[in-house]
């Protein structure tokens, strides 16, 4: 996929980084957008010593995601 996504089994998975001088607040906004509107859920964050965070968002595939079939 050209966004970014991964797809492993069941789930969709979504990476993102988030730069150094985004406060803990901005990201768990952020991050509750993404929520709301698209369905993800936080599935994993790494925080790096210079600020910088590593974001993995999941979301349950769909049929209609899953190449091949119609309905």
């Amino acid at each position: 996929m050209n966004d970014g996504s991964v797809i492993d089994g069941d789930w969709e998975y979504q990476p993102l980084r988030l730069p150094p001088g985004v406060s803990r607040r901005t990201a768990a906004v952020q991050l509750a957008v993404h929520a709301e509107f698209a369905g993800w859920e936080l599935s994993r964050v790494l925080l790096y010593a210079d600020g910088t965070r590593k974001v993995w968002l999941r979301r349950r595939r769909t049929a209609a995601g899953i190449p091949g079939l119609f309905t």
